[in-house]
């Protein structure tokens, strides 16, 4: 009304005509529609198809479709005689086809930033578990489609998905089921969306039902807050709206507050709202019931009955009537320039004509905003965030507590002022539930196996990583140098640690390497001292004497493996060890060979005889040792050892240790000394029974037995075992094998030299 009254009063405008309309029945059903449009297209009560009675006031064309249904079921019917029909409802890609829809135009543009805005409305509250009901249409499932991708996007997930058909109303046990489905959804944030008469079978119920802990997000143009008396008015209470930013039309307001049904006494519906709206007529003749005020005004009306503010389907509407109206401007500005002049002033105006001019219609209208009639055109929307707020007098306002505008730089696009938002008083804070309980610091989120992202399990964190923050969905890693506590929370700096001389392992290790070389020294003095009886003469006496100086320095070589590394500790350890144990071993095999010498120069004829005696058995020592001198410095041209830091064997530590440099060398240097001893062992066994005095070859044998199985158990214990530990076996297989060799060869002949004396003689010899 407000658009075609402006229009006629507009001079530039359809001068000498006058625009008018009609106003039909939309039924949700296609047999209603189809009849309601055939009575429009006859001009009569009966329809009758292909003839139309109307010769002055005929229609050319439709501004109807609140919804994308309504539009397609008149479309079917409108299109076989090219009647162009404008929509003023949402956008729908469907009806964009121009092979499908040719006569159809759409008012609203093609806009994706809605979705857009109410998920940020939901990372802003940290909503997380949600609600989705929309209408069970084309453009219902669109949008179904763009928030779910919106909210995956964001982390945010469909609690409930409701779609609620355009045509069936929502009876007793489908409503109570709708209800159900969203209490055990158990969320309480529920976006609503779609189609009005879709929606309308959610509110006008006439058992009024109770979801006061449901913050409800939708749009303006829903009008699911526009409710009837019956329905209990607080449900919506502190819910929020989208409402599309419009500019409002000059004198909008002051035509509101001055339209009365005695100044337009043909519109009935006028009258019908006012009756509704103020319990009065406003004619004694109209009725029973009292006569309205002549004061009496839609400006005193609270929200619920009319907006007082153009709404975004009503700025629709209104720029719909101006495309008409210029279309037949332009048509009848062509018309006059090409046909003659009539006597008719009302020439018949074909419907079917007015499509080249509205495709391509391009105005300003009053508020100056270009107006534009495209099939594919898209934009992006400015929103305002509305809060409704109801009161116990069932009056109610919308309060702007934020906006959305898309096309704003970051962090400036999206604004809410929490303070202005009245939330319900059922509700504390904003703060939606969940379908899982947060993670607290120390845990992470674990999805559940076919469950929404949002239903997850908490686990506690990995070994070496924290989680700080409440909710975190993964776990961090702490720095090298760090680790983390017990509660897994935060991380604290690892301790440098190495074998050291002030712990107990290591002053335990250092005491026994001391002991055990003071008590090889005292071997060798009692070996001097009775350096001339058969016992110590036996067997080379200066092999032994090589041993026992050998053995003393590879006790105390082990105390370079305990303190801080350092390189001259990380050069000399491998090195010092590797030689001091190759003399040992060599001399031990030099030994074995000098018994085997002596049994067989005792052979009539043997040629054994020459070398008992000699110096063959001092120089297989010195030539075995001197390939292990030369492995070693092999290995310490190519890649010598040198300090490092172990910052991962142990979680809680940094282990200073020498590393190896190449353990090829390392392995040679060790594998060398195992063939050695494995020779000797060989060569002591098969010497064992000899019958020769002071044959020393079966201690030998049990000597190479200790030190092969020492050694042969470090190379396991020393791969499984981590940080100092490592450093500690080497120690013990050092001190062990060294002992074993003490022990077992120079022992017994210790307790003969200072036991049993009488046996170190030549007496016994000769017998």
């Amino acid at each position: 009304m407000f658009a075609v009254e402006e229009v006629n009063r507009n001079p530039n405008l359809l001068p000498n005509r006058t625009l008018g309309f009609h106003i039909y029945n939309a039924y949700h059903n296609d047999d209603k529609i189809l009849e309601s449009s055939l009575v429009w297209l006859s001009g009569q009560a009966q329809t009758i198809p292909n003839y139309n009675c109307e010769r002055q006031a005929k229609s050319v064309v439709v501004i109807g479709g609140a919804n994308s249904a309504l539009t397609v079921s008149m479309g079917s019917l409108l299109e076989l005689y090219k009647f162009p029909q404008i929509s003023y409802g949402p956008f729908d890609p469907l009806l964009s086809d121009p092979v499908q829809f040719p006569s159809v135009y759409q008012m609203a543009t093609s806009d994706t930033s809605l979705s857009l805005g109410m998920v940020r409305l939901m990372v802003h509250f940290k909503w997380t578990w949600v609600g989705l009901v929309t209408s069970d249409d084309a453009i219902g499932e669109k949008f179904l489609r763009d928030m779910k991708e919106e909210m995956v996007r964001n982390y945010i997930c469909v609690a409930i998905t409701q779609k609620i058909s355009i045509d069936l109303t929502m009876d007793m046990s489908s409503h109570q089921c709708f209800l159900r489905k969203i209490i055990e959804s158990r969320t309480n944030v529920i976006v609503i969306y779609g189609d009005i008469d879709s929606l309308l079978s959610v509110k006008f119920r006439e058992e009024p039902f109770f979801l006061p802990k449901i913050v409800w997000i939708t749009t303006r143009d829903s009008d699911i807050f526009n409710k009837p008396g019956s329905v209990y008015f607080d449900n919506f209470h502190g819910a929020l709206m989208f409402s599309t930013q419009t500019s409002q039309m000059p004198g909008f307001e002051h035509f509101l507050k001055t339209i009365n049904p005695l100044k337009y006494p043909e519109d009935i519906f006028l009258e019908q709202f006012w009756v509704t709206a103020f319990g009065c007529t406003s004619n004694h003749r109209k009725g029973d019931g009292s006569v309205c005020s002549q004061n009496a005004s839609l400006d005193t009306l609270s929200s619920r009955y009319i907006d007082k503010i153009m709404s975004h389907q009503s700025y629709s509407v209104y720029n719909a009537i101006y495309a008409v109206a210029w279309a037949l401007h332009e048509l009848f500005l062509v018309r006059s320039e090409i046909e003659p002049k009539r006597d008719d002033d009302n020439p018949i105006t074909h419907p079917w004509k007015l499509h080249s001019f509205l495709k391509n219609i391009r105005f300003n209208n009053s508020a100056g905003n270009q107006v534009v009639l495209e099939k594919k055109r898209k934009s992006m929307t400015n929103y305002d965030i509305l809060n409704y707020v109801t009161f116990p007098n069932s009056t109610d306002i919308l309060v702007k507590v934020g906006e959305f505008i898309p096309q704003a730089p970051p962090g400036q696009d999206f604004t809410i002022q929490e303070k202005a938002i009245v939330w319900h008083q059922w509700w504390e804070k904003a703060i939606s539930e969940r379908c899982s309980k947060i993670c607290g610091p120390g845990f992470h989120r674990k999805a559940k196996e076919g469950k929404p992202t949002c239903c997850f399990d908490c686990v506690r964190c990995p070994e070496g990583q924290i989680s700080n923050h409440t909710g975190n969905e993964q776990c961090m890693k702490c720095p090298e140098d760090q680790y983390p506590n017990r509660e897994r929370i935060y991380c604290l700096p690892k301790l440098a640690i190495f074998l050291d001389y002030e712990e107990p392992m290591g002053k335990t290790l250092a005491s026994i390497a001391v002991c055990f070389s003071l008590l090889t020294v005292l071997v060798l003095w009692v070996f001097v001292k009775h350096k001339d009886t058969p016992i110590v003469k036996a067997n080379n006496r200066d092999l032994s004497y090589t041993l026992l100086i050998s053995l003393s320095l590879c006790f105390l070589c082990s105390l370079l493996f305990i303190g801080p590394p350092t390189p001259t500790n990380c050069l000399l350890r491998q090195t010092t060890f590797g030689v001091m144990f190759t003399v040992a071993v060599s001399s031990i095999l030099a030994k074995t060979v000098t018994v085997v010498l002596a049994f067989r120069a005792t052979r009539p004829g043997s040629r054994s005889r020459r070398w008992v005696g000699s110096k063959a058995p001092i120089s297989l020592a010195v030539f075995c040792t001197f390939i292990q001198v030369m492995l070693c410095a092999i290995w310490l041209l190519l890649s010598p050892p040198f300090p490092d830091a172990d910052i991962h064997s142990d979680p809680e530590h940094i282990i200073l240790k020498c590393n190896e440099g190449s353990l090829i060398a390392f392995y040679s240097v060790l594998g060398y000394m195992a063939f050695l001893a494995l020779g000797s062992f060989t060569v002591a066994f098969l010497a064992r029974n000899l019958p020769d005095t002071f044959n020393e070859a079966r201690f030998i044998t049990f000597s190479m037995l200790v030190f092969c199985s020492v050694w042969i158990s470090f190379l396991p214990t020393y791969q499984s075992t981590k940080g100092k530990m490592m450093v500690a076996v080497e120690v013990f297989s050092i001190l062990a094998s060294s002992a074993g060799l003490l022990g077992c060869i120079f022992i017994p002949k210790c307790y003969v030299i200072l036991v049993q004396p009488q046996k170190n003689t030549k007496k016994p010899l000769k017998k």
